[in-house]
Formats: structure tokens, sequence, C-alpha cells
């Protein structure tokens, strides 16, 4: 009996066509029913013919669902198509979101109809106490897409907000927040950006929302929205040390903790591809600040090369820290490879202090945590084949010209990695897409007064995880 669930279940998510599926779980379902009615006996179970297609039938959604499927239809008929917001991690042409805190799902869908100033329009379809749906507001905007959608409950009320990011044109997009109320949805309020960050800053159970854009100067400012009077006030702005350029294209806007457990905004910038320039946001009395904008230089004193990697809570201690990118020795010191980083942590008054180092083979997807006494006195050194991409970790602990290897860790592929990861001298570290990780002590290891174990190598390392996302918001 259960396999023969377990066949109906692989039968409904494989391949096929609608008529295939349908006879074959024909022949599942008789068979099912068949086998519950048989006695434990099968030497007296009756002969039994069955005719599958008598016995098929399709499943039936909810009656509240083909409701709501009729009205959608119906707006596909008057004209207009699916329309599903581009970026961000909502970007389904129907979505299911209890907006208003009753426990019932509200449905969005996202449609453009091409006649009208406002062509792209949000329908919202709140569940009725008769199983059906009914359409409760529409949005509507102009423009080339609806770039985004998010929820969030911003004045802490238990209703869910809907902030739409609208793209205006190539070169403008523009947020607005909205919420359902009993005869429609309001618009709370409306601004340019670029990008924004919803978050408690101020710890009162509401939350701020931070919106990223230029002013008309053209300079990068961050503006902070809270809830008063059943709106979105803006209530303090800040200038932050990056274009919107430099952060439109590989910026980031980090939700984070400072030292002092208070939260804060990590904003960070690329320059020319190159060049991180990362702002550290927080309130102070109400007020939104910049706790590393420079008084004298006006922008950030946190700015290094550029290595793909972003503000995080890099050790697990529940606070965020920035990565500072740092030359290492040796002589190609102006090589990507030759950079470790140096995670920095901050407290309220923006005063910062070096967490950790780590090295970070982004390329390869792995990152070291680099033991005690090895951030100042190692130089690193990439070789390559088809098969194998090592990394070296030199030291000159014999106080001469030559430099000696420490450590080499090596990402192995190819049909043949397996045998290559058990060679003599190296150990496992880890796996991940078809990649093994071995890490093997070298000479200059041996007698060095910051030599390591395997073990220590081994909880040193660390895989980059890939964090999947559609874009940002």
């Amino acid at each position: 009996m259960w396999y023969c669930i377990l066949v109906l279940i692989c039968v409904l998510k494989g391949g096929g066509t609608v008529r295939r599926k349908r006879r074959i779980m024909s022949g599942l379902l008789a068979l099912c029913i068949a086998l519950s009615v048989l006695p434990l006996s099968a030497c007296t179970a009756p002969k039994l013919t069955l005719d599958p297609e008598e016995l098929y039938a399709l499943p039936e959604l909810p009656e509240r669902y083909t409701a709501l499927n009729k009205q959608l239809s119906a707006i596909q008929e008057s004209g207009a198509e699916y329309a599903a917001p581009v970026s961000g991690s909502n970007i389904q042409p129907v979505q299911m979101m209890d907006l208003d805190g009753d426990g019932r799902e509200e449905a969005l869908a996202f449609f453009r109809q091409s006649d009208g100033e406002k062509p792209l329009k949000i329908h919202i379809f709140t569940a009725d106490d008769d199983n059906s749906y009914r359409q409760a507001a529409v949005i509507e905007g102009s423009g080339l897409a609806i770039y985004s959608v998010d929820y969030s409950d911003i004045d802490g009320d238990g209703r869910m907000e809907i902030i739409v990011g609208w793209r205006v044109s190539m070169d403008l997009q523009a947020l607005a927040v909205y919420s359902l109320e009993p005869d429609g949805a309001r618009e709370l309020m409306r601004t340019n950006y670029v990008k924004y960050a919803v978050a408690d800053l101020n710890k009162d159970g509401k939350r701020e929302l931070t919106v990223l854009r230029a002013n008309q100067d053209g300079e990068g400012v961050a503006d902070c929205y809270v809830s008063k009077n059943g709106a979105l006030t803006l209530r303090s702005s800040v200038l932050v040390s990056m274009t919107m350029a430099e952060l439109s294209q590989q910026g980031k806007v980090t939700v984070g903790t400072l030292r002092s457990s208070d939260p804060a905004l990590f904003i960070t910038g690329v320059a020319d591809g190159a060049r991180a320039i990362t702002d550290v946001l927080a309130l102070r009395g109400g007020e939104l600040t910049n706790l590393v904008l420079s008084a004298i230089t006006g922008v950030s004193g946190e700015v290094s090369r550029f290595c793909s990697v972003y503000p995080m809570d890099i050790n697990g201690d529940g606070v965020t820290e920035v990565p500072r990118t740092v030359t290492l020795q040796g002589e190609d010191a102006d090589h990507a490879v030759s950079q470790r980083v140096d995670w920095i942590s901050y407290d309220a008054s923006g005063t910062a202090s070096r967490v950790l180092s780590t090295y970070h083979d982004v390329a390869d997807g792995w990152y070291l945590q680099l033991p005690e006494g090895w951030p100042e006195r190692v130089w690193v050194g990439r070789s390559t084949s088809p098969d194998e991409i090592g990394i070296t970790f030199y030291t000159d602990s014999s106080r001469e010209e030559s430099y000696v290897p420490v450590l080499r860790i090596t990402a192995l592929s190819g049909s043949e990695r397996e045998r290559l990861a058990v060679r003599t001298g190296r150990f496992i570290l880890g796996r991940n897409d078809g990649v093994i990780y071995v890490g093997e002590l070298l000479k200059g290891n041996q007698d060095w007064k910051y030599s390591v174990t395997e073990d220590e190598v081994r909880a040193s390392f660390s895989l980059i995880g890939t964090e999947w996302s559609a874009g940002d918001n």
C-alpha cells in the first residue's frame, strides 16, 4: 500500500503528458484500492477486474481556490497578463500572505494591463467565510515593471504592510508602502530609491524603514522613516559615503548588530569594481547616524580592496563584522591572491576592533581562519592545473630571504579526485559540488613557533555557502 502511495507521488512530480499521467495514476489508484480490500490471505481473495478509467478522478482544489482561479482567469480574459516582480525574494505571479493577521491568507496577483496610464496592477483578494475569495483592493502603478515586493509589519500592529518597488524607467525606481484597509489599499509613503532595509533600530517594537537614494546634489543619502499617526514619516537623514551607482551594482545592505547589542545597518558600495566602501548606520538619540563617517574627509573609514565578501557574523558571536582586506607580504602583494581579510566589529560610539583574520579563496569556495601569529607572518601563492587548484601559505621562519611552505589547501576536481584526496600527507577538509578540499602540512610547519595540527586546520576551514537570491528589493 505504501509503495503505491510513493509511486503516486513520483508520478505527480515526474515528466510526461497529462494523459499518460492520468492512465498511470488510474492504475495505481485501482491497485491501492484493491490492496486495501483484499483479505490477509491471498488464497481466499476474489479475482477482481478493474477498469482504471472508471476509477480515475482528478483531485479537486478547495472551493475557495477554484473561485479565486475563476477571478484570475477573468482578469486575463480582459486583456491583462501576469507581470511578476522581477527581483527580490518574492517573484511569483500570485502570492499568498496573511496581511491582516486573521490567520487566513490573502492572495496578491501581479498583472500588466496594456491600456491606461497605470498599466501595472496588483490585485488583492481576501478570503470570505463562505469559502470564496473577493477582490478587496487594486494597487496601480506606472512604469516598466513591478521591480520587487515585500511584506513587513512596520508599525507593530500585527498587520503586514506591502512594500512595492516600481521600475519607473531604466534610471529611476520608486518605493511605495501600502496598508490593506477595509475600503481598499492606502498608500503610506512614496519616494525614489536605490535600496532599502526594514529593521527595528531602536528596539521599541516598531520597525524603521531606511531608504537609500541620491539627493539633488547627487550625494548618497539614507532616509529613516518611522510609523506615526497611521503614516510613514521621514524622521531623519544622513549622508553615506558611496554614490548610488556604487551601491546599485555590487552593493548590499546588511541588517546586523553592534558589539553593544544595538541593531545597525551595514551599507556596502563598490567603487570601480575594486574598492569596497562600508558605512555603519545606527539610531542615536532618535536620529540616524553614520558611525564611521569621518568629520574630516566626509567619507567612511572603512575602505579597502573589494573581495566579494560582505559584512556578516563571521564567528557566530551575534555581532556583525565588517571585512577589511589587508595586503599580505610577498612578491605578489598587489595581487588579489595576497590579500587577507580582517574582520572588524563596532560599538555604538563607532570604535572599531579586529575580531579575527581569514584568508578567503572566494573563487574556489572556501576560507581559512588564520591561526594565531599567521596574519602578519605569512604570504600566499596560487598554483593551478586541470584538476587541482592549490593555495600555499609560506613563512620566512628560517629568517632567510627565501620563504618556506607551511600549509597547502587544494581543491580537487575531475575523475581522479578521490584517489588524489588520499595521497600521502593529505587530509580531507570538506566536499562540495563534486569538489574535494584537502589540506597538507608542509616542511615549514614542523619547527615553526606558530605550527598547527591537522585538527586545527580542519577546525579553521570553512566552505563558502552559496546564498541563492533572485536579487535585491
